[in-house]
């Protein structure tokens, strides 16, 4: 048995013991935020017959999949998966923190390289979002109209808190199209206490940008529909813990837990690893 086998091998073990140690990877670590519900909902275009009910908590029924319907930490969800997608990042800001850019060496890039290289051939039969769902991938907020949808991997989020193997990531990024979901790219994660060096092992810094999304104001449950979005949530104005705890709200000085995009079907590495 290798070395990484043997690795992988006492992390199932882990798992089984303490999957509390979950939590440091999931990217759903939002406050009261459950790791979300798979639709298996038909690609636009597509005809379905499906039976839908109603209990007495709110929770749709769709075919037997239980749903939540949308709330305020649906929209707040929905903003933050927005910040994340492609041209959305601009460098440090409140809710944004971004890793140092380093001097770029010959090294870096042909390493850069190498990762997008086993990117590409490792989600290569991912281009059919099937073969995504029958390996355990889940879509992220599909009721929520955004640019990228993750589809995300929980197993492949927990290992990469130990190992990484660039053809294995937490979450593949799909647009939606008219026939369904098309494959654009990958996203890696690390535990938000990471440091710059570990981030810097995986993938180098010179090349591209880890992000961190801070300074979360969520409001009181009680405020429902009338939550002002202009003020709470990764796009509010609030990015301080007196601000927030001053609206009533409730704040977390960093969610989710350091990500990185990879695109490895563009044309330069400058596309591949867009920040």
């Amino acid at each position: 048995m290798n070395a990484r086998a043997f690795l992988e091998v006492l992390t199932r073990a882990a798992l089984v013991v303490c999957s509390v140690l979950t939590v440091v990877v999931l990217l759903a670590a939002m406050p009261n935020h459950r790791a979300p519900v798979q639709e298996q909902q038909p690609p636009p275009g597509q005809q379905t017959s499906s039976r839908t009910s109603k209990d007495g908590m709110g929770a749709m029924h769709h075919d037997g999949m239980a749903m939540k319907d949308d709330s305020d930490e649906k929209l707040s969800e929905g903003n933050a998966v927005h910040a994340m997608m492609r041209g959305q990042h601009h460098g440090n800001g409140p809710h944004m923190h971004m890793t140092s850019s380093r001097p770029r060496t010959r090294a870096d890039q042909e390493r850069a390289e190498q990762i997008a290289a086993e990117l590409r051939s490792g989600i290569e039969k991912y281009k059919d979002y099937h073969a995504a769902l029958a390996d355990g991938y889940k879509i992220f907020l599909p009721n929520i109209p955004l640019p990228e949808y993750h589809f995300t991997n929980y197993w492949n989020g927990f290992l990469e808190a130990f190992t990484f193997d660039p053809a294995r990531p937490t979450s593949l990024l799909y647009k939606r199209t008219a026939e369904g979901y098309e494959l654009v790219g990958a996203m890696y994660t690390m535990p938000k206490n990471a440091t710059e060096e570990q981030l810097n092992a995986r993938v180098p810094l010179s090349v591209a940008s880890w992000h961190l999304h801070t300074n979360l104001c969520m409001p009181a449950h009680k405020d429902g529909a009338r939550v002002d979005w202009t003020k709470f949530g990764l796009r509010g104005s609030i990015s301080t813990e007196e601000a927030c705890e001053a609206a009533g709200g409730r704040f977390r000085p960093s969610i989710f837990g350091w990500m990185i995009h990879v695109y490895p079907f563009e044309d330069s590495p400058d596309k591949v690893f867009a920040h």
